[in-house]
């Protein structure tokens, strides 16, 4: 008979075979397929971003929830739904259980494809930028998921910094207390997100892949203390940055219309970030998929090098 855990948590047939044979796989998440992009734009990131992890020669795990069942690995029928699909629910990990028991579907943020990445076996995992400490936070005390998640699991996180609406240098405050490692690749500064550089010092450098499989083997045998995540940090190439100027300008116009419109807790992120869409004309949109893709090229290259540790 199988577990109630097999029944809520499948790995597609090809991640099944490559996890089981030592083989190299990445997870991606789905929330930028159903709530970050517009259709049909969103279907042929996905594509472009599995094509990208199976060029460096690593299999590509994009994770959702359907029908309540954690699906590690989407087929094409699967990843056309998670894009098409009107209704789809954005996923933390505290809503898992929940789903699981309603039998409902909905797309995976950073929380919780961390999770469910890393109970299916898979160590790598690609993404835009973390969520964190929100501005503001004395007042409200509003901070992602995602760091409660990062500082008890472990899996290595490619992303570009923390999204650049949040409270930067809090954010990294809180990942110290919490004891996730932070690791720049080829850089000394905090990533910005949309920017190459935040401007915040980074204690950390990494030069290759290598270097990030080197620790990860290092975190396993320190056994004993709490399973935290490696956040390995990749900027955005300067030239495919966001005008930081622009970026500065928009970014305090956003945040002067959240606080006269009352907009805060879960409202705050996309309404931020969809001011940013618009008041770039785009641009800043072009950024996040330009990090994308870069971290989701490097990730896979630390899972090729992972896999042959």
């Amino acid at each position: 008979m199988r577990s109630v855990t097999d029944s809520l948590l499948q790995p597609s047939d090809e991640v099944a075979e490559a996890l089981a044979g030592g083989a190299p796989v990445v997870a991606l998440e789905s929330t930028i397929i159903s709530h970050g992009l517009p259709q049909p734009r969103n279907l042929e990131v996905a594509r472009e971003l599995e094509g990208v992890v199976r060029a460096a020669g690593a299999v590509p795990a994009t994770i959702a929830v359907l029908d309540g069942v954690a699906r590690i690995g989407l087929n094409e029928v699967e990843l056309e739904r998670i894009a098409t699909e009107s209704g789809l629910r954005k996923l933390g990990q505290r809503d898992l259980p929940v789903a699981a028991a309603m039998k409902a579907s909905g797309a995976t943020t950073v929380s919780a494809t961390s999770f469910l990445a890393a109970r299916a076996g898979i160590r790598v995992f690609a993404t835009g930028g973390l969520g964190g400490v929100h501005r503001g936070w004395t007042e409200d005390q509003d901070e992602s998921a995602d760091l409660d998640t990062l500082a008890r699991t472990r899996i290595t996180v490619v992303c570009a910094g923390v999204k650049s609406i949040l409270d930067v240098p809090a954010t990294l405050q809180r990942l110290e207390t919490r004891g996730v490692t932070v690791a720049g690749y080829r850089t000394d500064t905090f990533p910005g997100f949309y920017l190459n550089s935040s401007g915040l010092p980074i204690e950390w450098r990494i030069e290759t892949p290598e270097d990030a499989a080197a620790v990860m083997r290092g975190q396993d045998a320190l056994a004993g203390g709490p399973e935290t995540a490696l956040i390995v940090a990749n900027p955005v190439p300067e030239d495919q940055q966001l005008d930081p100027a622009l970026h500065d300008r928009v970014l305090a116009e956003a945040l002067a219309a959240a606080e006269r419109e009352g907009v805060k807790g879960q409202a705050i992120t996309p309404f931020l970030l969809s001011y940013l869409v618009k008041g770039t004309g785009g641009a800043s949109l072009e950024a996040n998929l330009a990090a994308v893709r870069g971290n989701t090229a490097l990730a896979a290259r630390i899972a090729v090098a992972w896999s042959r540790a």
